[in-house]
């Protein structure tokens, strides 16, 4: 799979976790869990890859901010609306950006 592709792989879960988190967490628990681990894995899989620089700044940003919204995830049930927009902004971002590839 290229680069790109895995980006809009990660872009479309991360939209998902974050619509199942805003929707109704509690219930999409397990599915939120199971796309955030394959999400880790698809990044993993890029981490040897060079991009562009103006891509490779968004994927920079995105990765420190990955990294706490995965230590976030069900904190309480107030926040996994903010948390879920957060992924679900982040999905959008790397969606458009994706075309830097």
């Amino acid at each position: 799979m290229n680069n790109k592709a895995l980006v809009l792989d990660i872009a479309m879960n991360l939209n998902r976790i974050g619509n199942w988190a805003v929707d109704n967490f509690e219930n999409k628990e397990k599915r939120i869990y199971f796309f955030l681990d394959q999400t880790s894995g698809y990044i993993d899989s890029l981490s040897s890859s060079s991009f562009s620089d103006k891509f490779k700044k968004t994927f920079d940003k995105f990765l420190e901010d990955y990294k706490l919204l995965k230590k976030e995830v069900g904190l309480s049930s107030k926040d996994n609306e903010v948390w879920g927009e957060k992924m679900m902004t982040w999905g959008n971002i790397l969606t458009h950006r994706s075309k830097l590839i």
